[in-house]
């Protein structure tokens, strides 16, 4: 889902940075105002970073990733997941990929906007966690990562053919397919400790988890 440097007009940064501010913004006060999304914060963007530089490979004109949003999402809620995409590429770009700053509020964009729109829809009405509800999840999250790098390269410089974002959007099928295995793992392990005092804090309230796929 990266945006490789070089390909938007420093025009198209000035919107991208202007966007990101307003997607941000509302949100912040809810921020301030709670402590513990601080530390929520500050633990999804260590995961989503660690997740973003342990795999990472060139898919067509953009770059595919693991992303890890539903782990990361269920686990520590929509703030701080929401915040966490934005301090993990901060993160991952200054100690890792410092070329990757360039286009870092390109690259929010195209993780937070799908993760606002799956929220205020899907997210919402969530009640309980299946396989079932965790493919629909990813694939609908995913999609929207998708459609977002494809506007972007509609926005460069140079002409981008379409095969080559279509290479790019394939490219995240095994990640739809097999990040609900490892989603499904991760709340199963943080079930009991999500009881405990110090889980409490670290972690949201998971929705039930529900053994089968329907």
């Amino acid at each position: 889902m990266h945006i490789e440097p070089g390909l938007l007009a420093q025009s198209k940064l000035l919107f991208a940075a202007g966007a990101a501010a307003v997607v941000f913004v509302p949100y912040v006060p809810t921020l301030l105002k709670n402590p513990t999304l601080w530390l929520r914060t500050a633990l999804a963007s260590v995961f989503f970073s660690l997740f973003m530089q342990g795999f990472h490979m060139q898919a067509g004109p953009s770059e595919l990733h693991f992303v890890g949003a539903m782990p990361i999402y269920l686990a520590f809620g929509f703030i701080p997941t929401l915040f966490a995409f934005g301090f993990g590429l901060l993160l991952q770009g200054t100690l890792f990929e410092p070329q990757d700053l360039v286009h870092l509020a390109v690259n929010t964009l195209s993780l937070t906007v799908p993760l606002i729109a799956l929220h205020y829809t899907l997210g919402r009405k969530l009640k309980e966690v299946t396989i079932t509800t965790l493919l629909k999840l990813d694939g609908a999250y995913y999609a929207g990562v998708v459609v977002m790098v494809g506007f972007w390269l509609t926005q460069t410089e140079v002409a981008t053919p379409w095969s080559g974002w279509a290479v790019f959007a394939s490219s995240y099928i095994p990640f739809v397919v097999a990040e609900p295995l490892f989603t499904f793992a991760v709340l199963w392990m943080l079930q009991r400790f999500v009881q405990t005092r110090v889980g409490a804090v670290c972690f949201a309230v998971q929705p039930k988890l529900k053994t089968g796929i329907a």
